[in-house]
C-alpha cells in the first residue's frame, strides 16, 4: 500500500510506494498557525494518520463541499467575489484520521473530531505556505491525481 508523507517544514506532500521510494511530490499549503494537535487550535496535527475517508470521486474540479457534501456549486471568481472569506473546500477531500492515542486520537486532540482532510483549494491560493485552518490544502489537479492513487486505509504521516 502506498503511504503519504506530509512536511509541514518544507510545505510539501511525498506519496510514497510500499519501499520508500517517492513516487509523486506536491507542494501543499498547511495551518497558518504551524503544527498543533489541539482541538480549536487551528494547527496541523502531527504523527500517524490514516485516510479514513476518500470524499468527491468523480466531482468535477473545482467542485464546492460544505459539510463533505457537494453544494452544487462550483468555484469561480465571481463566486469568490461573492463569499470573501470563504474556507473553499474543493474537488475531493481526504479526510483523515489519527492513530495515536493522546496525541492525535480521541479526546481534544482528536484529527478526525476537528474535520482535518487533505483537499483541494482554489488555484488562485498559493502553494508551499502556510495558509490553511488545519488542513493540508492542495492544487485541484493535484488533489486528483493523489486521490486516484490512494485507497481508504492508506497510511500518513505528518512531520513538523
Amino acid at each position: 500500500m502506498p503511504t503519504i508523507l506530509i512536511h509541514i517544514a518544507g510545505q510539501t506532500l511525498e506519496l510514497r510506494d510500499d519501499n520508500g521510494n517517492t513516487l509523486r511530490r506536491f507542494a501543499v499549503s498547511t495551518a497558518v498557525n504551524g503544527p498543533g494537535e489541539l482541538h480549536g487550535s487551528n494547527c496541523t496535527p502531527r504523527g500517524r494518520h490514516v485516510v479514513r475517508a476518500k470524499i468527491g470521486a468523480g466531482a468535477p474540479a473545482g467542485t464546492v463541499f460544505v459539510g463533505r457534501r457537494p453544494t452544487g456549486e462550483t468555484h469561480s471568481a465571481e463566486l469568490a467575489a461573492a463569499c470573501p472569506g470563504r474556507d473553499w473546500i474543493l474537488t475531493r477531500i481526504l479526510w483523515l484520521s489519527g492513530c495515536e492515542r493522546g496525541r492525535n486520537r480521541l479526546g481534544e486532540v482528536d484529527t478526525m473530531r476537528r474535520y482535518i482532510y487533505i483537499h483541494g483549494c482554489p488555484d488562485t491560493e498559493p502553494m508551499g505556505i502556510p495558509r490553511s485552518h488545519g488542513c493540508i490544502r492542495m492544487r485541484n489537479a493535484d488533489i486528483i491525481e493523489l486521490f486516484d492513487m490512494v485507497p481508504a486505509g492508506t497510511p500518513v504521516e505528518i512531520c513538523g
